[in-house]
């Protein structure tokens, strides 16, 4: 099927071929149209121009008209254009395929686009290549992500006789390296006399703190010359990235002070350093927050939706209240649709309730939603126990005329995925004309989600386009979720044998998770020791799961220890190391480590469970507290607690926190708050969406063993499909059986 966007372009060129510039080119030269095309391009009109093209005598077509539109096809990403005049140019001027110049231009136009197969076919075609014809196909590999192939490449062309590789090219190849391979261009750039290269310097700084050594990209910093305002932007993001967040406000405050204006990408790095967990302190973060903020209002780049949303991202971490954004930019004058989209980007996630009820008010006020607007509203969609507000916005969608928009379908997968619904997911997937790469990795990524490991294989071999580092780290987490340890090894090996893609810390993370889940723990432990780079607390945290499943003591200790060196603020490794030890019988210890967490001043994040009755989301509680109908809940629960006891309910005890008699444990599982929820679903059954055949719950913490069991023996007694999202997966329970067949 036609993309879209194709349709469009045909659609233009068509209406455009009544144009009167056409007679007023007849009888001229072929400077004329190549002056004209250059004009239309330079107003971004490259519809017109190419209807201008088509339109006009073959005669006056030439190598530089052709050049200049396959230029403007590259920097549009227009590929479907492209390959026209491409087709066009065969059938019209064949004389242009041994073209060196044209030849580079049509190189750099399938790289660009992402088209790097017919790009390299084109170069390997190619009697004579010069410096231009290498750079431009290892800059499209870098810029893929195919660092490894871009570095080969760039090997390959210093083997080649007169193709000194220039500032460019370098700055390409680095772009995309890893440390061991950027080491050894900073050699060669040294070798090579082009150590005082400005251009080159920046990306040898963004190289060395992409590769987390922040300490030699500062190094390399304080040795420049003289500093571009990419150098500064270069040195704030390495900070950014590693988390230093007062070394990157020092970087800024710094090049504020010698008088370097600052642009889009310097606020986006200041405003990403300005969280706690890159070491801020709140106080400090919230004043220098507002400064730069009001610096923003003063040059007018708060007008942008990203620095907006950087900001209010900024201030809502650093502690700063949602009212005050809304009074913070009534006194600005961006009340707009950037005004309201950024409210509501900085809302979606942390409070889907507030952002849609933004959103709401956005309608009220006479605005009109934009592309932008509604990929957000579907963003906080995705934050809700049901698809209602999903298939809301959908609807909306297409009112508006934005059906075929990829970016809003990809949002749509992912929401109707988040809301539980794997089967409207799919259907919006299947209906898309053109997909893009997040596309697939979208569908990928909600089938290992809902535990459909075996569909996420089976889709993986059907992609047109090249899988990145998202891709794998859904097929990965599909394949742990599913306890397929064969095929999550494969694919871990293929990632660099058959793709070039290097893995990163979320790769390695799923894979100790794969072998950890499976009781392959020592194989686990060797994998992080055997690691190229530090590992994470997602890492660490991974293991500790495993170890918590096997009853592995001793290295959870590793683990929890490590955990609470990077993340000192987190319960998880306390709460971990407790259920391990009370599942073991060791209740001393249990309590001991309970101590040690309160006398930290950490605090457990208490296990919530939200339901949708009547188009009202319920928050419930362990034991139902705060919740108006809490002993008519509970009164319900007991009852029903008694009845699957009868068909072979035992309650999970082991993990119970202390060292108390089995009738007092049984009370405290009994009260969990998803089991709270079930109940106040069936109290309510005809309020609840779809006549009450399923009921969805979302929970904040994992679920337990015991809740599992009960969920599934309550699936089959109420005849009913009860589905939880818990924080890592869905669980659809039906017929006393989960999907994930018990393995989570």
């Amino acid at each position: 099927m036609r993309c879209p966007t194709t349709r469009a372009c045909f659609v233009s060129i068509r209406s455009f071929s009544s144009s009167n510039l056409l007679p007023a080119l007849a009888g001229h030269e072929p400077n004329d149209l190549l002056n004209e095309v250059r004009l239309l391009s330079s107003r971004g009109q490259l519809h017109q121009a190419l209807s201008l093209f088509y339109n006009s005598s073959p005669q006056l077509h030439s190598l530089q008209t052709y050049a200049t539109l396959f230029h403007e096809c590259a920097r549009h990403g227009y590929l479907q254009q492209g390959l026209r005049l491409h087709h066009f140019m065969l059938a019209h001027f064949s004389s242009c395929t041994s073209d060196l110049f044209v030849t580079n231009h049509l190189i750099n136009m399938y790289s660009k686009c992402g088209y790097l197969q017919y790009a390299h076919q084109l170069f390997d075609a190619m009697p004579k290549r010069n410096v231009v014809s290498w750079t431009a196909l290892v800059s499209g590999y870098a810029q893929c992500g195919r660092g490894v192939e871009s570095f080969r490449l760039f090997s390959d062309m210093l083997a080649e006789r007169d193709c000194r590789p220039n500032d460019f090219a370098f700055t390409s190849v680095l772009s995309s390296c890893d440390y061991l391979c950027g080491k050894q261009l900073h050699a060669l750039v040294l070798k090579m006399g082009l150590g005082a290269s400005v251009y080159v310097t920046n990306s040898l700084i963004t190289m060395y703190s992409k590769g987390y050594k922040v300490e030699e990209a500062w190094t390399l910093f304080k040795s420049l010359s003289c500093w571009s305002q990419v150098s500064w932007n270069s040195m704030i993001a390495g900070f950014q990235l590693a988390k230093l967040g007062m070394h990157a406000i020092g970087v800024f405050v710094k090049m504020h002070h010698e008088g370097i204006g600052f642009n889009r990408a310097t606020l986006l790095s200041v405003f990403s350093s300005l969280c706690v967990s890159n070491g801020i302190d709140i106080n400090l973060g919230l004043k220098f927050c507002f400064q730069v903020y009001c610096l923003s209002v003063k040059t007018g780049f708060i007008s942008e939706v990203e620095v907006a949303t950087a900001f209010m991202k900024a201030y809502s971490e650093l502690g700063g209240d949602v009212s005050e954004f809304y009074h913070l930019f009534l006194e600005t004058s961006c009340q707009d649709i950037i005004f309201w989209t950024s409210m509501i980007t900085a809302l979606a996630e942390p409070d889907p309730a507030k952002a849609f009820f933004l959103y709401r008010q956005l309608l009220q006020e006479g605005l009109t939603p934009d592309l932008y607007t509604f990929s957000i509203v579907l963003k906080a969609c995705a934050g809700f126990v049901t698809e209602q507000h999903a298939l809301a916005i959908h609807s909306q969608v297409i009112k508006a005329g934005f059906e075929d928009e990829t970016v809003l379908r990809n949002a749509l997968i992912h929401a109707y995925a988040r809301c539980g619904s794997i089967a409207l997911s799919k259907k919006v997937f299947e209906e898309m004309g053109c997909r893009d790469l997040v596309s697939w990795n979208s569908m990928l990524k909600a089938y290992g989600l809902h535990g459909k490991a075996k569909e996420a294989l089976q889709l993986f071999p059907q992609m047109d386009l090249k899988p990145d580092t998202a891709t794998f780290v859904a097929l990965l987490s599909a394949c742990s979720h599913s306890g397929m340890v064969g095929e999550g090894l494969r694919i871990f090996d293929s990632m660099f044998k058959d793709h070039g893609i290097i893995p990163q810390l979320d790769h390695y993370a799923c894979m100790v998770d794969i072998l950890g889940r499976a009781g392959r723990i020592v194989e686990a432990e060797e994998l992080i020791r055997r690691m190229p780079m530090e590992p994470d607390s997602v890492v660490w945290s991974a293991l500790l799961g495993s170890c918590r499943k096997h009853g592995e003591t001793q290295l959870a200790k590793t683990a929890v220890s490590k955990l609470k060196q990077m993340e000192p603020e987190n319960s998880l490794g306390y709460v971990q190391m407790s259920n391990i030890y009370s599942s073991g019988g060791r209740f001393n210890e249990a309590g001991t480590i309970r101590k040690e967490m309160d006398g930290s001043g950490v605090r457990k994040e208490p296990g919530l469970s939200w339901i949708e009755v009547g188009n009202q989301v319920h928050e419930l509680a362990s034991g139902g507290r705060h919740h108006p109908q809490r002993e008519a809940i509970c009164t319900k629960l007991q009852g029903l607690i008694g009845q699957l006891k009868e068909i072979g309910y035992v309650p999970e005890i082991r993990l119970a926190l202390h060292d108390i008699e089995e009738e007092h444990k049984q009370e405290q599982l009994f009260h969990h708050s998803e089991k709270m929820a079930l109940v106040f679903a069936v109290m309510n059954e005809g309020k609840l969406h779809g006549g009450g055949n399923v009921i969805r719950i979302m929970k904040n913490i994992r679920i337990c063993i015991d809740c599992h069991n009960f969920m599934k023996l309550a699936s089959g007694f109420l005849q009913k499909e009860i589905i939880v999202r818990d924080s890592n997966r869905f669980h659809h329970f039906k017929d006393n059986i989960c999907s994930c067949n018990d393995y989570w």
